[in-house]
């Protein structure tokens, strides 16, 4: 999983969040990218930030030009762009860390043409995990068309910024925004690509932060007149999109649902996501380090730090599937053949109460993930199912992301060396506990 992926921001004076998003980019976990930042003529300091970030990083290069709109902007990056994939943000929102990274692996990992996430919507302190396809993975165009037509004028499906593009397709059919309409104009642009299209990867994990900041079209200047022909146009594309997807049979049977787009997308903007519901404090939806500890010395931050970047990276698991992280412990613990037979030896080894691990233990069971057996009073024998694979596939992942963020700049033979020291310190660790 090394392919280049070409990240795409316009910025029109956008000095006063435009750090927070190219730095969300440039700390990626996923390092093999090129960031084009176009300049649309900013009046503020815009434009010198982006300078300062391609003087700082050889992945980062401005294209500076006079003020013509978002649009254009996006289509002269696209005439740059030499990475395998696309993707898009704009420059008053961000992006997680490990953002690029599952958009890669999920394309990658299904051959899909198109990747679409869930995202973040934040409202001043406060956000809300929003999608749409409820279960993640591989949909034919078909299957995704269907999905789309259940909420036509949802943002999940509109936007481009919780998406990974193929840039062979864009290429190839020479796909670019329409500079002539302001309303709609990444939807078309998904629609035209889509037309394109095999099959689509819904990854149900938020890895994009959308703040609401644009106006309505009379708000930007359209007149009612002019409003009303640029809805009918799209309105029309969207259309003649389920004509092709569909046979005509089928289509007939499907029209009045798609003319439901038409009532739906019949106010100013495309929908935006819902009223925030279930919404949590901006900060807390990913675990968190204590900030002295990054710094602070001892076996205790040490082991502390330890902790906290394996959960990082188990996080995302949890997220996607549904499960608790204790669950997601639980699972860890038996993936690596460690026998728990009682509640006392999970709680001391995982830090959980036994209450909660028994919680989690009960919940696994009604999954299917695990099997528990009552061997004597008070003593178990949990065995994994088949059902788990999936889960104990990706935490492998995970672990391997573990060791590829400690191991960081290490050649290989200082990685081989540390390794041998480490296993003779942990044969050290053993003989003194048994010696207790």
């Amino acid at each position: 999983m090394d392919q280049l992926v070409s990240i795409i921001v316009p910025v029109y004076n956008a000095q006063d969040y435009l750090r927070r998003c190219l730095d969300s980019i440039i700390s990626q976990e996923y390092k093999n990218f090129e960031l084009i930042l176009v300049d649309d003529g900013s009046t503020d300091d815009s434009g010198n930030i982006c300078d300062t970030y391609a003087r700082e990083d050889p992945r980062v290069r401005v294209i500076h030009q006079e003020n013509s709109g978002v649009s254009h902007s996006r289509n002269a990056a696209l005439e740059t762009a030499r990475g395998t994939y696309v993707q898009f943000l704009d420059s008053d929102d961000w992006m997680t860390p490990d953002s690029t990274k599952l958009f890669v692996r999920s394309a990658e990992g299904s051959g899909c043409d198109l990747v679409i996430s869930d995202f973040y919507r934040v409202v001043g302190e406060s956000l809300s995990h929003k999608g749409d396809i409820e279960k993640e993975g591989a949909l034919s165009r078909e299957e995704f068309a269907n999905c789309m037509m259940e909420n036509p004028a949802d943002f999940y499906y509109g936007v481009l910024w919780n998406k990974l593009y193929r840039n062979d397709i864009i290429r190839k059919h020479h796909l670019r925004m329409d500079p002539d309409i302001s309303w709609c104009e990444d939807f078309m642009f998904n629609l035209e690509y889509l037309r394109h299209c095999r099959t689509v990867y819904a990854l149900h994990v938020p890895v994009y932060y959308y703040v609401k900041r644009k106006g309505s079209l009379v708000d930007q200047g359209w007149g009612i007149s002019a409003t009303i022909k640029m809805k009918l146009n799209v309105f029309d594309y969207y259309r003649q999109f389920y004509k092709e997807v569909y046979d005509k049979e089928s289509y007939d049977n499907i029209r009045l649902q798609v003319y439901r787009f038409f009532l739906a997308a019949a106010r100013d903007n495309f929908i935006p996501p819902a009223p925030l519901s279930g919404s949590m404090k901006l900060g807390s939806e990913r675990s968190t380090i204590v900030p002295q500890a990054l710094d602070a010395d001892g076996i205790i931050m040490e082991l502390y730090r330890y902790s906290k970047l394996l959960t990082r990276y188990c996080e995302t698991i949890s997220i996607r599937s549904g499960l608790s992280m204790n669950e997601i412990y639980i699972l860890l613990y038996l993936s690596q053949d460690v026998s728990l037979t009682s509640l006392k030896q999970l709680a001391d080894i995982s830090g959980m109460s036994k209450k909660a691990a028994s919680d989690a233990i009960a919940r696994l069971v009604k999954k299917n993930y695990i099997q528990k057996e009552t061997v004597k009073r008070g003593s178990f024998k949990l065995t994994l199912l088949a059902d788990a694979q999936p889960i104990l596939e990706a935490l492998a992942t995970a672990q391997q992301d573990f060791d590829t963020a400690r191991f960081a700049g290490f050649t290989p033979e200082q990685q081989r060396q540390y390794l041998a020291l480490s296993e003779k310190i942990d044969a050290n660790v053993r003989t003194a506990l048994k010696r207790m």
